[in-house]
């Protein structure tokens, strides 16, 4: 990761608060290089999110992939579905009211929402008579509209994938411009 990083001069990484260490490491590895060699690298700061520094899975932990408890949004509907639908809350009654600040759904549908959305959405959680299963169909059809563009170009590109290497190609000789010219100045400061 810290290659990654360093090598495409990146500045700012965009990170949770649960990896920003990795953006450390990278900023470490660099700072002590340009101690012994001169400036050589970047100096790369994390950008994390203030209201967003852990995205809730669909168990309450962080989202994780290896804790298989997150919700993929290029999945199809029926996987979504299933999986919103998964997501824990508690067992408030349907008629009174619930706090938003607590709740799984209302977190996920926070990071995706409007501000118009999220408002609309706390004031049905306050005012009860509105169940968790309302929440988790509101939190549905946003992802799906939310993400339709993008599932459509994902379903396009994975019946076409000649097109997808094709592209590959095309990125991996922008990023080699850039990956070369870092590589150049580390090997002048090595004397290779």
């Amino acid at each position: 990761m810290a290659a990654d990083i360093l090598l495409y001069d990146a500045t700012l990484v965009p990170t949770g608060q649960d990896q920003k260490q990795h953006v450390e490491f990278a900023r470490d590895i660099a700072g002590k290089f340009n101690n012994m060699f001169g400036e050589t690298f970047i100096l790369p700061d994390s950008y994390i999110q203030k209201d967003v520094s852990v995205v809730p899975g669909i168990d309450g932990r962080k989202m994780s992939k290896s804790y298989k408890n997150f919700i993929g949004m290029l999945e199809d509907d029926k996987t979504i579905l299933k999986k919103v639908k998964q997501i824990a809350t508690d067992a408030t009654p349907i008629e009174e009211p619930k706090n938003p600040d607590t709740c799984n759904v209302f977190a996920l549908y926070k990071l995706l929402g409007t501000a118009e959305n999220v408002a609309d959405l706390r004031a049905k959680y306050e005012a009860g008579n509105y169940g968790y299963g309302h929440a988790k169909q509101a939190l549905y059809e946003l992802i799906t509209i939310k993400f339709k563009t993008e599932r459509e170009k994902y379903n396009y590109y994975i019946n076409n994938l000649e097109e997808v290497d094709k592209l590959l190609l095309e990125g991996a000789a922008k990023a080699g411009i850039v990956a070369n010219n870092v590589l150049k100045r580390v090997r002048e400061k090595l004397g290779y």
